[in-house]
This record gives C-alpha cells, structure tokens and sequence, in this order.
C-alpha cells in the first residue's frame, strides 16, 4: 500500500472439511515437520520490513495466510503504519500571547491493514501482467530492477517460457490488494491507495522479500523489503 500523490479511490481461504458422518475408521496419518531451513514461506509465516516512499518510510508487517505452490497461490495480510498522516494548521496563540498559525498532524489510520492475493509466477501466471494498466514496458521496468530477474530479461516475455521457481533460489509473485480488513466495505482513504499491485521477489536461502509497488497515479518504484521472523514457540506439523 502506496504513499499516494493524489488521493485516489480504489475499485476495491482455507475451510477446513468435516469428518464423514458414521465413518467406521480413521486411517493413521503421520506428521510431516516442515523444514524451516529450505522455506520461510509457509501459512502462518511472518515478515517484517519496510517499505520506502521518497525520504520517508513506514513499518511493514505481513502474515502469510495460505500458501498453495503447486496452483501457484498465496494470501496473506499486509499491515503498514504510519502512511495516512493529516496534517493541520490551526490559529491559536503562543506564550506571548501573540497569534500564530500552529501545525498539527493526527493519524486517521494510523495501522492500515489489508488481504492480499499473489500470483506466483511459474506454470499458471507469468511474468507478463496484462491487467492492473501494466503493460508489457511497464512490466520490463519493474522487473529489471531486481538483480535475480537479470538472466529472464530476453525471455521473460516470450509466450513459450514458463519459470520453474522449483529450480531457483526465488519465487517471483505479483501482490494484489483487494480490500481493507477489518471493513470490506471502505473504498476510499485518503493519502493511500490499494488500487495497484507490488512486483515482489522471495530468496528462499535468505527468507527475504523485496518488491517494488505501481499504480499509474502513486509515486513509482516504492520499495518494499521484508525479512522472515522466525518463530520461537513449538514446531509446526502438516498432516497429510
């Protein structure tokens, strides 16, 4: 979520399955520990950074919800503070009795959280958007900026290339912000904007995450950088 240059408007899963009824026997399952040392980036998984906005910056936490690699899927929750500052300038007086005009700045939002959806680029998504006004320039500029990107820059746009992130050190995603949490229903705020989309980068042996963020009316090439809080409490086991 941008720092915004104008204030825009925005056009702004995991049920879990019954046991059968009457069933007679519960076949025996063994826990699978997951490996934290090949992946950071699991459901339930936590980073925090920062992202930067000109000479300004602000405190990024995100919560992975779900991960699905094989239907290159994940979502989460991307927290950011301190973006929404309102600054004021009152007429009141100072100890001279004297009248001058005071600035003030209040937070309407001073924790700003909303869902997200990744698309991971691989067999079902690539590196071409072809949605959110990005186009294929747009996607070039972006993407080139990030160092892991370098040996795809002739290929990336090729119809017949697909990126197997199982092969690499990265999983590259695009974020798309749908709507604020708690309230769905807000569309507008003023000094930010969800209405664009984070080109992000994941190094699995560093568990970092860069990104860079666009949208047409928000300041270009706001950069986004996370790193993987490791968990201190009991080890996590996926049934299978």
């Amino acid at each position: 979520m941008p720092v915004t240059i104008d204030p825009i408007s925005s056009d702004l899963k995991q049920p879990t399955e019954p046991a059968a009824p009457g069933a007679s026997h519960t076949p025996t399952v063994a826990p699978r520990l997951i490996n934290r040392h090949c992946s950071s980036l699991y459901s339930g998984s936590k980073f925090r950074g920062e992202q930067k906005s000109g000479r300004n910056s602000y405190e990024v936490k995100v919560e992975i919800q779900s991960v699905d690699l094989r239907e290159s899927f994940l979502c989460g929750y991307l927290h950011i503070k301190g973006l929404t500052d309102v600054s004021l300038t009152m007429l009141g007086y100072i100890d001279n009795g004297v009248k001058a005009h005071i600035n003030c700045a209040f937070q309407d939002w001073p924790d700003l959280c909303t869902f997200f959806e990744a698309d991971i680029i691989g067999p079902k998504h690539s590196f071409l958007t072809r949605k959110w006004e990005a186009d294929e320039d747009i996607d070039r500029q972006h993407w080139t900026r990030f160092e892991a990107f370098k040996d795809y820059g002739e290929v990336f746009n090729k119809e017949d290339f697909v990126y197997d992130f199982e092969k690499s050190d990265y999983i590259f995603m695009r974020w798309k912000e749908h709507f604020l949490v708690p309230d769905h229903r807000i569309k507008h705020i003023t000094g930010a904007s969800f209405a664009g989309f984070y080109y992000i980068a994941y190094q699995k042996s560093t568990g970092t995450i860069t990104g860079l963020y666009f949208h047409q009316n928000s300041e270009w090439f706001q950069y986004l950088s996370l790193k993987h809080e490791p968990e201190t409490s009991f080890p996590a086991f996926e049934f299978r």
